[in-house]
């Protein structure tokens, strides 16, 4: 395939070496039309909320070089994540056009059973952005780190620092700490979020109580982090990206600290104390230029492989069945509060439907990638059509996970619906705020199942929003098992509906929901009023069930509820959805 020479004036490397620096095999490079010499200068994730539309640009015709942005200069330009996008799919030309207007260097979407269709091609060729597809087996998140490592890795030489710092093989931590050790002149340690070590540089010297604590149990111990945490210390590393500096005291040396982050994604830290000398009088230059060297170091190390991930991810599913001896594998701090989210892919319409369902995993993957990036210590797993977050909560933060649900909010709704547990201050009580949003979110399904046709319903809530609704949940649980094994004017009420298609049980339960009144439970059901007192009264001399009773009608209530779990006659919708 032909390669472009890049603009002179243009920085960043190309794609052709982006993709030279990532595994074999992950990306297939589908059409370029300007071949793989484009710069590229950043990797951008699509929002399936955002508006594909272009905002007041000005209209083109594909293929048009001069529209486009002048003659043949490959100008630089984002590669585009298209999660849940696959090249077979009837959006793929629309969603390339987008990523056109948004001057997109490339744009990745997934690779299904079916290869790109000829429209797509043909689009792609006569554009300007390269189309990459992404092969089954690899991860969205995956791809983004690695794209991330190869283009802050592959950076125009001075980019990264120093050349001792860019001569390093990529992953070498160790060589990282050593390197910047010389440069600032002290000890190194380069940290997770989570305060565990990921390397150190060499003990020139013996090291002050702290960090030879913190070497031998290779993480930050536990009393020290919470004592950072209180005086404001982490909050200062993670909302800067300049040097933090920590004073010496009685006990410990003076200590700098900066945050390595990838756009909003905080990947670790580097602290640097004074180890036995003063640290250098440019300590603070060398740890800025040491932060951006440290992106693609640690960018790799974050997404060395699937295996670990899929470790992580059985660890965090371990841990919310209760047992906290996965805390450590799960990728969380035992000692700080946390608040589960769970979000479900799901279509009151139809579950079967494919366009729902592609909608939903496809926000459940950006769901994934933006918890990745929301805080440090936030961590995921998935199972089937439901995402798991844990959210780590800050100092008296009531509701962590506020700004994360309101990524729900811009998606199309009936995709995805999402619920916020309580904080549970410790590991123990994740199981209890994992339960409780799941609950959240059976709530909000019923909701949505049982709405008016135009009626608009919240596809998100936390868990003290919906306390009642979620109450009635957990007492219809317990109560369904000892239910199925009764009878009475109910039971006989809802066999013959199913046996003969006749709607009483919906008469009834209308009139209960609208608190006896026959008008509004007329106009909910859209009959006469007369017909509804009609059916109300046969209702009673058929079955024996009377409203008028206060014992009935808590039990038409109940098993009505419960009625409602088994879906229409014919089928088998499962009871917890």
């Amino acid at each position: 395939m032909p390669t472009h020479e890049p603009d002179r004036h243009e920085t960043g490397p190309s794609l052709e070496q982006v993709l030279g620096l990532i595994d074999p095999g992950m990306l297939d490079v589908v059409v370029a039309p300007r071949g793989t010499g484009v710069p590229v200068t950043d990797v951008v994730l699509l929002d399936p909320g955002e508006e594909r539309e272009d905002e007041g640009g000005a209209e083109y015709e594909d293929g048009d070089p001069e529209r486009l942005g002048g003659g043949t200069r490959a100008a630089a330009g984002p590669v585009l994540l298209a999660v849940g996008v696959e090249v077979a799919s009837p959006e793929a030309v629309d969603v390339l056009r987008a990523a056109e207007r948004a001057g997109a260097a490339a744009v990745v979407m997934r690779r299904g059973t079916r290869g790109p269709r000829a429209a797509l091609l043909e689009a792609a060729g006569r554009g300007r952005t390269a189309l990459l597809a992404r092969r089954p087996g690899q991860g969205w998140t995956e791809v983004l780190g690695r794209l991330r490592t190869a283009l802050v890795h592959s950076a125009p030489a001075g980019a990264a620092g120093s050349a001792g710092v860019g001569a390093l093989r990529l992953g070498d931590l160790s060589g990282l700490a050593n390197t910047v050790a010389d440069l600032v002149g002290g000890a190194i340690t380069i940290e997770d979020p989570q305060s565990r070590v990921l390397a150190y540089s060499r003990l020139d010297h013996e090291p002050d109580p702290m960090r030879r604590l913190t070497i031998l149990g290779q993480e930050v111990p536990r009393w020290r982090v919470v004592e950072l945490r209180e005086s404001g210390f982490f909050r200062a590393l993670w909302s800067t990206e300049d040097v933090v500096r920590l004073p010496a005291d009685a006990r410990y040396a003076e200590r700098l600290a900066i945050a390595v982050r990838h756009g909003p994604e905080v990947l670790g830290s580097i602290w640097a104390a004074a180890d036995g000398r003063p640290l250098a009088g440019d300590a603070v230059a060398a740890l800025r230029t040491a932060a951006r060297a440290a992106v693609p170091h640690l960018s790799h190390h974050q997404t060395w492989g699937r295996a670990a991930a899929r470790a992580r991810e059985g660890a965090v599913h371990a841990l919310l069945k209760g047992d906290v001896r996965a805390a450590h594998g799960a990728g969380i701090t035992a000692d700080r509060p946390y608040a589960v989210v769970v979000a479900q892919a799901y279509d009151v319409h139809g579950e079967q439907a494919t366009s729902a369902v592609t909608a939903g995993q496809r926000v459940l993957d950006v769901l994934a990638l933006r918890a990745a990036a929301y805080r440090p210590g936030c961590v995921t797993a998935r199972s089937g059509r439901q995402l798991y977050v844990l959210v780590p909560a800050g100092d008296g933060e009531a509701d962590p996970s506020r700004s994360l649900l309101a990524t729900v909010r811009s998606v199309p709704r009936d995709a995805v619906l999402a619920g916020a547990g309580p904080v549970a201050a410790g590991l123990p009580g994740l199981p209890a705020s994992r339960e409780a949003a799941e609950l959240v979110v059976r709530v909000l399904r019923e909701r949505a199942a049982g709405r008016p046709a135009g009626e608009v319903v919240s596809a998100v809530a936390a868990y003290d929003e919906v306390v009642p609704e979620a109450t009635v949940l957990r007492l219809l649980d317990r109560v369904e098992p000892l239910w199925g094994s009764l009878s009475g004017p109910v039971h006989a009420m809802v066999e013959h509906d199913r046996a003969h298609g006749s709607a009483y049980g919906d008469s009834v339960t209308a009139y209960l929901d609208a608190s006896c009144d026959t008008g509004a439970a007329a106009r909910r059901l859209n009959v006469h009023p007369n017909t509804l007192r009609y059916r109300l009264r046969r209702a009673r001399e058929l079955f024996g069930v009377d409203p008028a009773d206060p014992a009935v009608r808590l039990l038409a209530d109940i098993g009505l509820r419960l009625a409602a779990r088994r879906g229409p006659p014919g089928t088998d919708r499962a009871r917890h959805g």
